[in-house]
């Protein structure tokens, strides 16, 4: 056996050189780093040695830059993924958020921590936490509940095992989730003698699995008895490549498709069988037929709180569940009728059975009476004087925007409103974080999209909160030329959660600035703040500057950030469904006693 002598974290670069997609590129599309002392002499000097190899890049900071790698994965629909290494101590710490939303999201990203010496000698070393009754205990075991595949490399032949077990998850299309690869620091330097066999090209395949036979013949059964059948489009459809099986599907069977925040333009917004969003933030199109079937056909979706009304919107008293997922946990919740496979060829082979079975054609004025009242709360305002509301910032984006743009936020006001009022027309257009819903996402998560697909126009719609708690990767935006445009809306302060506060019957209370502890409130010039990193920025004063404003930056070849004032308290009025937010029994407020009977009464509606 012919064997080459190297160093573990040089044998772990080019191991991760030569895992390819079904391509023909590497799986693995480039390493961000941050180094420290846990592993700038080893992984750090194998990724400069293998820099011809494997590309690296430089972020900010260990999460965003994590949300970088795992906004590139969700866009190029799981086929590639990044690697993220960090020292040990607080650079690890702070990849473990990511690596939650990763795994809450099923999106496959490689962390490569440093982690403490494997021959002890030097313990404690800086930064190293010490548990008083666990000699194995280390930062890094925090990864362990968030992680799909974790391993610890204390021996430079752990890697002949861990490698292909870390690539085998992150291609798993059922399995697929964040990999940590604790490696400790002194293993990532010493040196052994790997078989040249290990370093040979290696493609993974993505299997697309087929049905049970009794399960697919339960399924269809459950589907031929229907009545007013309604099909939930989840991420899964985007991971499987489904969207156009999707369509065919829905119109061949004439069953009306509704989208979670992960399934959005699953289909395009204006096809017939597309009634929009569901659930709390649902389109009242959707919902209205959610309530009313009597069979809810889940693909690729998890069944989320918010697609389900937490499980309130499905008001059928015969109503059943079929869930068509890859993954057997997601295909059998709330004793739903599970089909595990692939949503493409779980949808062929139903569609085949069923041949020419078809529904009664779903209500289309739904549908357009849905749309008129979005118009109306999308268009601009025509009162100039005013603060805009979100709602009317979205009907500007979405005027300036073309066929090719991606629309992405992660957290607060937005998502909501996106949800329902984006008319998204091409698969991925629509790229929304609400497995987690993590503030901090949206400006990493912008440039990871762009990475991944460098044609697309990328809008980030951001509040000045998420922006405040993560917005150093504009820096590195502008650094590596990835051109991408940020609106942010200024509320001054939580605008959604100070709404949700207030609907909970709850006093204004430490969300808006005007209602904090502050002595001095902040008054934030976030224009010049992003000009000091290097972007093009302007503050607007109205819907019309605002339009004026993305035209040019379509048009511009660096990042440009658009800052606009807007009012805190309207939302969407119309549409929506009620959320499970549990109210105090107990309260000295009368409009909390008033939300608790509320809540009450919704309570007992599920039950």
């Amino acid at each position: 056996m012919k064997t080459v002598r190297l160093t573990a974290a040089q044998a772990m670069v080019r191991y991760i050189a030569n895992q390819l997609t079904p391509e023909g590129v590497p799986f693995i599309s480039g390493v961000w780093a941050i180094f420290g002392h846990g592993n700038v002499a080893g992984i750090g000097e194998a990724l400069h040695s293998g820099r011809d190899l494997v590309i690296t890049w430089r972020g900010q900071n260990e999460q965003s830059m994590a949300h970088a790698a795992i906004a590139y994965a969700k866009q190029l629909g799981r086929r590639r993924a990044m690697a993220v290494t960090s020292s040990i101590g607080p650079g690890a710490a702070n990849m473990v958020t990511a690596a939650a939303l990763a795994h809450v999201n099923r999106l496959p990203v490689l962390l490569i921590p440093g982690d403490v010496f494997a021959n002890r000698g030097p313990d404690p070393v800086l930064q190293q936490i010490e548990d008083f009754n666990d000699g194995l205990m280390s930062v890094n075991d925090c990864f362990r509940p968030v992680s799909r595949y974790f391993d610890r490399i204390s021996r430079p032949e752990h890697l002949l095992t861990a490698l292909p077990r870390a690539f085998r998850t992150m291609t798993d299309p059922a399995d697929c989730g964040p990999v940590t690869l604790a490696f400790c620091q002194d293993t990532q330097a010493e040196a052994y003698d790997y078989p040249e066999s290990f370093f040979e090209p290696k493609v993974w395949h993505i299997r697309r699995p087929r049905p049970d036979e009794e399960e697919l013949a339960r399924a269809i059964a459950a589907i031929k008895a229907a009545k007013q059948p309604v099909i939930v489009a989840g991420g899964g459809v985007h991971f499987s490549g489904a969207t156009d099986t999707l369509k065919a599907f829905a119109e061949k069977h004439q069953i009306a498709v509704v989208e979670s925040q992960a399934g959005k333009s699953s289909l395009a917004w204006d096809e017939p069988m597309n009634f929009g969003a569901v659930g709390v933030t649902g389109t009242a199109a959707a919902n209205a037929l959610c309530e009313t079937a009597d069979l809810v056909i889940g693909v690729g979706t998890r069944f989320q709180d918010f697609t389900t009304g937490s499980w309130a919107l499905f008001k059928n008293p015969r109503r059943k569940l079929l869930a068509l997922n890859i993954q057997p946990y997601d295909s059998a919740k709330h004793d739903a009728i599970p089909l595990v496979a692939d949503a493409k060829v779980g949808l062929e082979l139903i569609s085949k059975a069923l041949g020419d079975h078809r529904f009664p054609s779903p209500d289309a004025r739904l549908k357009a009476d849905w749309f008129a009242r979005a118009d109306a709360a999308t268009a601009a305002p025509q009162d100039g004087n005013s603060l805009p509301t979100d709602m009317q910032v979205i009907g500007a984006v979405q005027r300036q925007s073309r066929d090719n743009t991606v629309v992405m936020c992660a957290a607060g006001t937005m998502p909501g409103e996106l949800h329902q009022l984006w008319k998204a027309k091409l698969p991925l257009s629509y790229h929304m974080e609400y497995g987690f819903s993590c503030m901090g996402y949206e400006v990493a998560g912008g440039l990871g999209i762009k990475m991944a697909e460098p044609h697309r126009d990328v809008i980030v719609m951001v509040g000045d909160g998420s922006y405040m708690m993560m917005n150093s990767e504009l820096v590195t935006a502008v650094a590596l030329n990835q051109k991408i445009t940020l609106v942010i809306t200024d509320n001054r302060g939580y605008g959604c959660i100070n709404r949700l506060q207030m609907g909970t019957g709850g006093a204004e209370f430490n969300n808006l600035y005007a209602h904090t502890s502050h002595v001095n409130p902040p008054a934030i010039d976030f224009a010049a703040h992003a000009a000091a990193m290097g972007a093009d920025a302007r503050k607007v004063s109205s819907i019309a500057e605002l339009e004026e404003a993305l035209a040019a930056a379509r048009e511009a070849t660096n990042t440009t950030v658009i800052v606009i004032d807007t009012d805190p308290y309207p939302a969407m009025e119309e549409g929506g469904f009620w959320w499970d937010v549990a109210v105090p029994e107990v309260s000295v407020r009368q409009e909390v006693k008033d939300a608790r009977a509320q809540y009450e009464a919704m309570i007992k509606e599920r039950q």
